[in-house]
């Protein structure tokens, strides 16, 4: 199969939850900055998600640009990631309107687990698919020591979130962090083997 309307799909999906989720921004009543105060956990809320979701955007896209092809296994497994990323706004907005609850923090938490496990399932199914333990895509990843403590750190975020919220939202920033810086994992493998 060809991966184009895979990549195509995927980026109008991530498109509309960027959309829905600057929907929630709702403007202050009042002509004041302090009209804007109660609206900060939501502001606040939203960056964060939208950092998630750019890196999600990004690292799809390098692991689609890494592959020949696709199989219904990796549909399966690319609409597996793209459920746990279309939570992201219910999750964001409920958890920026209760000023990062206990609750709210452990949801936001476990949508960002789910996420977490749905990529590293479409990466190993993209990785079978072209090629296996000795493709290209295979090499770049490598050990992907991101990719196996992201989802420790989600954990610590959840548990964390009822005895400690701000360990929690911590932790869930840490990990954005992490991943916020470029990753030239697989763009050095390609440029390194021959032309796909």
């Amino acid at each position: 199969m060809q991966k184009g309307r895979l990549e195509a799909f995927s980026d109008g999906v991530l498109a509309i939850i960027l959309t829905i989720m600057v929907l929630e921004l709702k403007v202050p009543h009042g002509s004041n900055f302090a009209a804007m105060r109660p609206l900060l956990p939501i502001f606040l809320s939203y960056v964060l998600s939208f950092i998630y979701v750019g890196i999600y955007w990004n690292n799809h896209h390098h692991l689609l640009s890494s592959s020949r092809q696709v199989n219904g296994g990796v549909l399966w497994a690319n609409l597996h990631l793209l459920f746990w990323l279309s939570l992201t706004p219910f999750a964001t907005g409920w958890m920026g309107e209760n000023h990062f609850a206990p609750a709210t923090l452990a949801v936001y938490g476990g949508v960002l687990l789910g996420s977490a496990v749905a990529y590293f399932l479409l990466q190993n199914r993209l990785i079978a698919v072209n090629g296996g333990p000795d493709s290209p895509l295979a090499h770049a990843v490598g050990h992907d020591w991101k990719g196996k403590l992201s989802p420790v750190l989600y954990l610590v975020g959840i548990v964390s979130s009822f005895w400690l919220p701000w360990l929690a939202g911590t932790t869930y920033v840490a990990v954005a962090l992490i991943w916020l810086v470029p990753d030239p994992r697989i763009e050095r493998t390609l440029h390194a083997s021959p032309k796909q």
